[in-house]
């Protein structure tokens, strides 16, 4: 069973949890409160588990040169990319708003470290855990000092090598050991033949003693849910109010219907996983009495008989007798009493009956 371990203040993820569920606004906000607000209940209604958002500090983030670059995509909401990110980035004081509304709507909320000095506003802001983006999974001293901190850690892992995965591994592990990793696969969207669930698998054989998750960028519902099938314990995928918004993220986000459906078909995903035990179940009996077979007389057989394959055969019978699978264990029996031909073979007909226990 994986490491389980509490990832927010009263919920764990991990071992037999049912999957956390991130809705990642990140920046589909457009730079405006009034709809980070209303992003952050429409995720509650739709019944996710967590609200995430991206927070940079972007003079630590970027150098000058990039800051200052044109940027002329349709997308953009300044004439350089330093303006447009400074559209879409939120103060600390909106920060500790947006954190104060979902905590009064009853939402975990967080938000992604895009530098030190974002991890380290978000430390102060106590957010229950930090996702560490693909982007700087590989940058081992960021990812040094966040460990440090001693808060949960959710590490996506696109653009990485499973070498690099490992030394993630080997370097967080020893500091904090309540982390989970996420296949991802960092293109937007995301095409079905490049997201390889197969990850999921391979990292919770490298990585045995942590949950494994997954954060999806393709569209639709249908690659999240079999990531979860195959056991992530948690998953994050973009949402947005609108798919035709300005904005590269939005395309491959989920719209409220879709990311309510999301968490439908998880939680029934989940529900029907059950046990790994195969028995009869109860709720099996009536079409086991209704169709259930039974070994049956083949021919007329006297009393006394030491019974033989060729006697006996397998049909729906009334009453019910021996069960299909008993029908070699009765061969070299006696029956103790006459058997007309196509009657049920009952326990009290044969010699010495012991019944089997079924386990």
């Amino acid at each position: 069973m994986p490491l389980e371990f509490e990832l927010c203040p009263g919920r764990r993820v991990g071992g037999a949890q049912p999957c956390f569920i991130i809705a990642e606004i990140g920046q589909n906000h457009q730079g405006d409160l009034a709809i980070a607000k209303q992003m952050i209940r429409m995720v509650k209604e739709c019944g996710a588990d967590c609200a995430k958002f991206q927070k940079s500090e972007l003079e630590h983030k970027f150098n000058k040169k990039a800051l200052e670059r044109p940027y002329t995509s349709k997308h953009s909401w300044g004439k350089t990319y330093g303006e447009h990110k400074r559209h879409l980035e939120f103060s600390h004081d909106q920060y500790r708003e947006l954190k104060k509304y979902a905590k009064e709507i009853g939402i975990y909320f967080t938000a992604s470290g895009m530098d030190e000095m974002a991890v380290e506003f978000l430390h102060e802001l106590d957010v229950p855990f930090f996702k560490v983006g693909s982007g700087d999974t590989n940058n081992f001293p960021y990812l040094e000092k966040t460990a440090k901190k001693g808060r949960p850690m959710v590490i996506s892992s696109g653009m990485q090598s499973m070498d690099t995965m490992h030394k993630v591994y080997q370097l967080v592990k020893p500091i904090n050991p309540n982390f989970c990793i996420l296949q991802c696969t960092s293109a937007y969207p995301l095409q079905p033949e490049d997201v390889n669930l197969r990850v999921i698998t391979a990292y919770q054989s490298a990585f045995p003693d942590i949950p494994i998750g997954y954060s999806g960028h393709e569209t639709g519902i249908a690659i999240s849910v079999a990531a979860v099938a195959m056991g992530a314990k948690v998953l994050e995928r973009h949402v947005t109010l609108d798919k035709t918004w300005k904005g590269n993220d939005h395309q491959a986000s989920l719209e409220p219907n879709e990311l309510a459906e999301l968490v439908r078909t998880i939680r029934l995903v989940e529900k029907a996983m059950g046990s790994p035990v195969k028995q009869l179940l109860p709720c099996e009996m009536a079409c086991n009495e209704k169709l259930g077979k039974s070994v049956v007389a083949k021919v007329t057989i006297p009393e006394g008989t030491v019974l033989t394959l060729d006697m006996l055969t397998v049909k729906v019978g009334e009453p019910k007798g021996y069960l299909p699978e008993e029908i070699f264990d009765l061969v070299g029996k006696k029956v103790k009493t006459n058997i007309e031909e196509d009657e049920t073979i009952t326990e009290d007909a044969i010699e010495n009956h012991v019944k089997k226990v079924k386990c």
